[in-house]
């Protein structure tokens, strides 16, 4: 009898092992596929709005100093959000690259040679990563009195860029895919985007006080004091 009893409690600890693993295994499904569907959904969204500038983050220059397929789709994008008149200006972003080229200042001359005024492409040559962007990005906006930007990347990347900027004091962000180019690699791309877009979410050290800004536009004079 006493062992009958034992080898029931086992079997209902096993039991219990089971639904608890299935119970985990079904929360992290529907967790993975919410965010798939956040970033993909969000990524693939075009907002049809004007904003004061188009943010472009940077990426991979080719050891000829040319943009990537990647950056120039990017640039491409920025360049058409400037030319329909819906940015005021272009913020290039990147770092140096392992190619030994500044991304932000080969961005630059890709769209100063298309015809965007060199006055309207601002550098940010300490884009690094999507966290640093968004943070010298809101430092850059808020000196400028700007308010709304368009973040310009891959789909993939939109719904992250689109998160740092607004952590980082940026009032009001856009999407704005570059061209839509499916392959293979974008199924490293958007794994990456599904660990990497919570972790930002949690992320603590953004700049003190930059979600608390106050926008431009609820402060009298604020277009007054807007640049070029």
């Amino acid at each position: 009898m006493l062992a009958n009893r034992r080898r029931a409690r086992a079997a209902a600890a096993r039991r219990c092992r089971r639904r608890c693993l299935l119970a985990l295994a079904a929360s992290l499904a529907a967790w993975l596929l919410v965010h798939l569907v956040w970033i993909v959904g969000d990524g693939l969204v075009d907002e049809g709005r004007t904003a004061d500038v188009a943010v472009v983050l940077g990426n991979r220059v080719e050891p000829s100093g040319e943009p990537s397929p990647w950056l120039r789709a990017r640039l491409d994008r920025g360049l058409s959000l400037y030319r329909a008149g819906r940015v005021q200006a272009v913020i290039v972003s990147g770092g140096l690259g392992v190619e030994g080229h500044e991304e932000a200042t080969v961005m630059k001359r890709y769209l100063v040679e298309r015809g965007v005024p060199r006055a309207r492409v601002l550098e940010d040559r300490d884009g690094y990563s999507t966290f640093r962007t968004a943070n010298n990005v809101g430092r850059l906006m808020r000196a400028r009195g700007d308010r709304s930007a368009f973040v310009v990347s891959q789909y993939y990347h939109v719904a992250r860029s689109k998160l740092a900027l607004r952590r980082a004091g940026v009032c009001e962000v856009y999407g704005a895919r570059a061209r839509l180019e499916l392959g293979p690699r974008d199924l490293w791309s958007v794994g990456r985007e599904l660990v990497a877009l919570p972790l930002y979410y949690l992320r603590w050290d953004y700049p003190r006080g930059a979600r608390d800004r106050v926008c431009p536009s609820s402060q009298p004079g604020a277009d007054a004091r807007r640049t070029t």
